[in-house]
C-alpha cells in the first residue's frame, strides 16, 4: 500500500461511527435532561469552558503564533457563527423532542452545499439540487406546517442548522491557512468569549452537579469527534455516512424510554429522507473524487 494510499476498513469504520453516534446521542440526552433549568446561552456558556480547560494548552502555544489578518477575521466569524447556532440548538434541545432536534439537524450538509455553491462557488448540479429539495421535503415532513404547531424549538434548531451550515463553511475555508486542530481549538476560545456576556446577563444560580454533566457533554461531545475521525481514516465516508442514521434512531428511542417522548413516525420518516439525500450527495461527489458535502455530525460540536 503506498503512503498516500488510505486503508479501507469497512466494519472498523461502521464501528467508530457508531460509536460517534452514541457520544453525541449522550451530549442530546443530558443537555435535553437537564432542559431548561439553567438558560440557553448560559449552558453553552458552561460546556465550552469546559472545552477550552481541555484547549487549554495547545491554545497557549496558538496564541504565540503570527497569523494574517484575514485568519484572524475568520477565527471571529467561524467563532461567532458557531456561538449563536450553539445557543440555538441548546434552547431547542431543552423545549422541544429530541428526535425532533436530531432529525432537523440532518440539515446543516445541506445548508453547507449550498452555501458552499452560492459562496465558494463549488458548484449546484441538477443532481445537488434534486438532492436538495428532497432533503426539503424531509424536513417539511417534520415540521408537517399547519397540520402540528410549530414551537419557538423548532424555529430555533432551523436557526442552528442555518447557522451551523455557515461556520462550517468558514472552518472549511480555515483549513486552507491552519490544522484543523487549530480550528476547533481556536473556535472553543472564540465561541466561550462570545458566549460570555449573554451568560452572565442571563446568569442563574447553577449547581456543582448541573456544572459536571455540562462537562460531560463536552467530553462526550470531542469524543464524538475523536471517533468520527477515527471512522473516516479506517473508511471511506461514503461507507460510514449511512451510519449516521441510527443517531435518529437512538434519540426516538432515549426519547420514548426516558423522557415518554413517544416516537413520531413524520419525525423518522423525514430524517430519512433527508439523511438519504445527503447520503446520495456524499456518495456522488465521491464518484467526482470531489468533496463538497460534509458528513453530518461533522457540522456541530
Amino acid at each position: 500500500m503506498s503512503a498516500r494510499e488510505k486503508p479501507n476498513k469497512p466494519l472498523v469504520g461502521i464501528l467508530w461511527m457508531l460509536a460517534t453516534t452514541a457520544c453525541f446521542v449522550a451530549v442530546n440526552i443530558i443537555v435535553h435532561w437537564l432542559g431548561d433549568q439553567v438558560p440557553a446561552a448560559q449552558s453553552a456558556f458552561v460546556r465550552f469552558l469546559w472545552g477550552l480547560i481541555f484547549f487549554a494548552p495547545a491554545l497557549a502555544r496558538i496564541l504565540r503564533q503570527s497569523f494574517p489578518r484575514e485568519v484572524w477575521a475568520l477565527f471571529g466569524l467561524r467563532g461567532l457563527l458557531h456561538a449563536v447556532a450553539v445557543g440555538l440548538w441548546f434552547y431547542a434541545m431543552s423545549n422541544i423532542p429530541i428526535a425532533d432536534v436530531t432529525a432537523i439537524n440532518y440539515l446543516n450538509p445541506i445548508v453547507v452545499t449550498v452555501g458552499g455553491a452560492l459562496l465558494l462557488g463549488e458548484g449546484l448540479a441538477w443532481r445537488r439540487i434534486t438532492a436538495v429539495i428532497v432533503a426539503l421535503l424531509g424536513a417539511l415532513i417534520i415540521l408537517r406546517p399547519g397540520m402540528r404547531e410549530i414551537e419557538p424549538g423548532h424555529v430555533a434548531q432551523l436557526g442552528a442548522a442555518l447557522f451551523f451550515g455557515g461556520a462550517y463553511l468558514a472552518a472549511k475555508k480555515l483549513t486552507d491557512y491552519v490544522p484543523a486542530g487549530t480550528v476547533v481549538a481556536m473556535m472553543t476560545l472564540v465561541v466561550t468569549v462570545a458566549l460570555a456576556p449573554v451568560a452572565i446577563w442571563q446568569w442563574q444560580p447553577i449547581s456543582l452537579s448541573e456544572t459536571l454533566w455540562l462537562g460531560a457533554v463536552a467530553v462526550f461531545a470531542t469524543g464524538g469527534h475523536y471517533c468520527m475521525t477515527r471512522a473516516f481514516a479506517a473508511a471511506p465516508v461514503t461507507v460510514t455516512q449511512p451510519v449516521i442514521f441510527l443517531q435518529l434512531v437512538w434519540a426516538a428511542i432515549a426519547g420514548w424510554t426516558i423522557f415518554d417522548e413517544k416516537p413520531d413516525p413524520y419525525v423518522i420518516l423525514g430524517g430519512a429522507i433527508i439523511i438519504a439525500s445527503v447520503s446520495y450527495m456524499t456518495w456522488r461527489e465521491a464518484q467526482l473524487k470531489r468533496r463538497v458535502t460534509p458528513p453530518a455530525p461533522a457540522t456541530k460540536i
